[in-house]
């Protein structure tokens, strides 16, 4: 598959490129794994005089040998000799770059917790000794959010507050995805591009599987993912595992009920048979996998709160895979990818909401946007878009078929809203469906 997109990320890159060449930079890059961050550092490098050391589970010495290789292919010089700490190779490289400048793209960069945890404390010193006289753009990035938050977020780290820039890289906007399948399958259906919406999430890695596979239908993309030697089986499994470690089993119920609609806190706390709390916190605030989900116009404080898996093939993963794991286990794909098929239209019924969200958000022209549903979970408004500038508010409908649109029911559930909430008076509303047809 060809680099499609991020235009605003290579150009952010670039001007941190360009400010290296006086002062010295150090940029981290983040973003669950499979996104592209890779691919995007060596695309914006190109060219240029460019470092890459990939940091794999290897004993120290072995690592710098590694690492010596490329700085002599790279920048045409001789081997150091018996190096054994990154640290050696870290203060020479920091030396180099005050009489010439180059990238130093440092992959993986949260194993080194694994291979020697002292590499920070010894970043740190150099770092801050050094990158006076120093025109090095070293950009770093990692996978295990936990793990990166730890290094560089944690007050107490050694590296805390030496970053210069943070970049959090995200999938793919909905548009990208409808050029995407445009160009590589231009008769594409509207339930083809929900299918590569629901099971990709814009996830740069399972985008380039669907399109170099030619699975751009729904049908095909389901072939290429339910079947024994299929990488989407495992994924969802060993991206997170790591990330939890020992008590990953609770983080998987809980995980589990979300995606299945289990999304309230009693709810999950009755799957999972104890308190979530800390687990919920530690999912939105250290893994980055949960969202707070409240009524639009309700106070911060209320506890009239949904969670939210923010991506969407976890989402996929935990409703569908993991939820049948015993089926898998025993290797009945057939079996599988009938119950898929059977509860397909209402799993991705509630992804479609979410398509419209990101492509009202991406279309601009709006400051404020959410669902609405009371206490008891009725009164159900899908989206509602207000734009608190000029007055204006969209109050939609989304249904998978347009013929199942409501009109006169979503005004009855707005005045209802309205009546309670108190908001939106002086407002020109518009009552809008949206449907497959107008993705």
């Amino acid at each position: 598959m060809k680099f499609y997109d991020r235009e605003n990320e290579l150009g952010r890159l670039q001007e941190i490129r360009i400010s290296s060449l006086e002062n010295a930079q150090f940029t981290v890059v983040t973003g669950r794994r499979r996104v592209g961050k890779t691919q995007l550092l060596l695309r914006a490098s190109e060219n240029q005089s460019t470092l890459y050391f990939f940091v794999s589970r290897k004993a120290e010495p072995f690592l710098c040998e590694d690492f010596q290789q490329e700085i002599s292919e790279k920048l045409q010089i001789p081997m150091l000799g018996n190096v054994q700490k990154f640290s050696q190779l870290f203060k020479f490289l920091m030396q180099l770059s005050a009489t010439r400048s180059f990238n130093l793209i440092i992959d993986e960069f949260q194993e080194f917790l694994t291979v020697n945890s002292s590499v920070f404390s010894d970043m740190q010193r150099d770092w801050d000794t050094l990158k006076a006289q120093s025109k090095i753009n070293l950009l770093v990035c990692g996978s295990v959010h936990s793990m990166m938050h730890k290094i560089f977020e944690d007050y107490s780290a050694p590296l805390y507050g030496r970053a210069t820039v943070f970049l959090r890289i995200k999938p793919f906007k909905v548009s990208v995805l409808k050029e995407i399948l445009k160009e590589n399958n231009p008769k594409y259906t509207a339930e083809d591009l929900l299918a590569l919406y629901a099971f990709s999430g814009g996830v740069a890695k399972y985008v380039q599987l669907f399109v170099d596979n030619k699975a751009l239908t729904l049908k095909k993309m389901l072939d290429l993912m339910i079947k024994e030697d299929s990488s989407f089986i495992a994924d969802g499994k060993s991206m997170l595992i790591e990330e939890f470690g020992r008590d990953y089993a609770i983080y998987f119920t809980i995980l589990s009920a979300i995606a299945r609609g289990e999304n309230t806190r009693g709810k999950m706390e009755a799957a999972v048979g104890k308190e979530v709390g800390g687990y919920i916190t530690r999912m939105e605030n250290d893994y980055g996998l949960l969202s707070k989900s409240r009524p639009l116009f309700t106070k911060s404080e209320t506890k009239n709160v949904r969670y939210v898996i923010d991506d969407n093939f976890l989402t996929f993963w935990f409703r569908f895979i993991y939820k049948y794991s015993h089926i898998v286990e025993i290797g009945q794909f057939g079996e599988l990818r009938k119950i898929i098929e059977r509860d397909y239209a209402t799993f991705s019924g509630k992804v479609l909401e979410k398509y419209f969200r990101e492509k009202l958000i991406e279309q601009g022209g709006i400051t404020k946007i959410g669902g609405y549903w009371n206490k008891t979970g009725e009164n159900e408004i899908d989206l509602i878009a207000l734009n608190e500038t000029d007055k204006t508010a969209q109050i939609v409908e989304i249904k998978r078929n347009e013929k199942h649109i409501r009109y006169n029911l979503l005004k009855e559930k707005a005045v209802g809203m309205l009546a309670k909430t108190g908001e939106l008076n002086g407002y020109e509303i518009q009552y809008k469906g949206f449907s497959l047809a107008d993705m």
